[in-house]
């Protein structure tokens, strides 16, 4: 009856398991030396920019065909940027002075770009006409209300600035000196959010991105919802997670560039009215939404024991985000 059981000395029985106790070492060894960060935020708060970044702070080069991809969405960028504005002009009353009316079909007819087909040329003057034109001008002036795009001072640098929606989930593994770290970029819009829960198994850390110089805008998907309102209700869910009691959190304050200009001409008290700080003082406003934060986390550390940590920082500025990653890294 025991002639068909392998017995004690069965050496491929032997074999074998020798074969499965070294598989399950190397894989603990390469466990041991990964780290898994989720990029997680509202859209339009700069996670796949500091992904970009990342790629060049850690020498991870853009493939020809990602370079082709983003020269292409460069263009896109600027015309489909342009179009928002110009429909946005209608609800807000303003129009586009006379001798700039030609160039407004243009750019309703603008085409997508084809592998390796240059910029036409055509659009130059278009383009830089309209850019000038002072109900555009007007209308950018008053971007928060219709979702529009920031405005940039556009090389590698254009791949940084360059904005494409995220759908799905993206893994990109950089080498660090003593581990690789698995980082995460997940669409940050509604309907993407039911797919982060994929993600959340063996995370090491959360980089959480806050659009600063959303305090008072609309979210593109809906334009009665606040962007700094609607980060605040995903923080304070992320917070209470279960599935991150035991995870630290690094919350990155982003977009301080243009917070810092925004506040000059719209008030924080318009759209939190419990702000009691002095206007036009970016200072006390960053404080203001960094205490916001804190005391949302700090209800959840009650029952949850993890560190958090604070940065402000600018996603498009390499230097800067260099100095906060290594400190991150750390």
């Amino acid at each position: 009856m025991g002639g068909c059981m392998s017995t004690v000395g069965d050496p491929e029985q032997i074999k074998r398991n020798k074969e499965v106790e070294k598989e399950l070492k190397e894989t603990k060894v390469k466990i041991d030396h990964q780290v898994k960060v989720l990029l997680l935020g509202s859209g339009d708060s700069g996670k796949s920019t500091i992904l970009k970044q990342m790629r060049l702070i850690h020498k991870v080069p853009f493939t020809g065909q990602e370079v082709e991809f983003y020269r292409q969405l460069v263009f896109n960028n600027i015309t489909q940027g342009l179009r928002t504005v110009l429909e946005a002009m209608e609800d807000f009353e303003l129009n586009v002075a006379e001798e700039n009316q030609a160039f407004v079909e243009m750019v309703f007819e603008a085409p997508d770009l084809r592998d390796q087909e240059p910029f036409p040329m055509k659009y130059l003057q278009c383009l830089l006409s309209l850019w000038r034109d002072d109900g555009v001008k007007k209308a950018i002036a008053r971007s928060n209300e219709a979702a529009l795009p920031e405005k940039s001072a556009h090389t590698i640098k254009d791949i940084i600035r360059s904005r494409a929606r995220t759908t799905g989930i993206t893994e990109t593994i950089f080498k660090l000196r003593t581990h690789d770290m698995h980082m995460l970029d997940v669409g940050g819009q509604k309907s993407e959010r039911r797919k982060w829960i994929h993600c959340f198994q063996d995370v090491t850390s959360i980089l959480f991105l806050v659009s600063l110089s959303g305090y008072d805008q609309c979210l593109v998907e809906d334009k009665d919802a606040n962007q700094m309102q609607d980060a605040m209700t995903i923080w304070d869910s992320i917070c209470h997670s279960q599935w991150f009691k035991h995870t630290s959190i690094i919350l990155f304050l982003n977009k301080d560039d243009l917070f810092s200009e925004k506040v000059l001409h719209s008030h924080i008290k318009d759209t939190f009215p419990d702000y009691d700080g002095p206007p036009q003082d970016a200072a006390a406003g960053r404080e203001y939404f960094k205490k916001r934060f804190m005391r949302l986390s700090a209800k959840a550390n009650r029952v949850n024991e993890r560190e958090i940590y604070t940065h402000f920082t600018n996603a498009t500025d390499t230097a800067l985000l260099k100095v906060v990653m290594a400190a991150v890294e750390e």
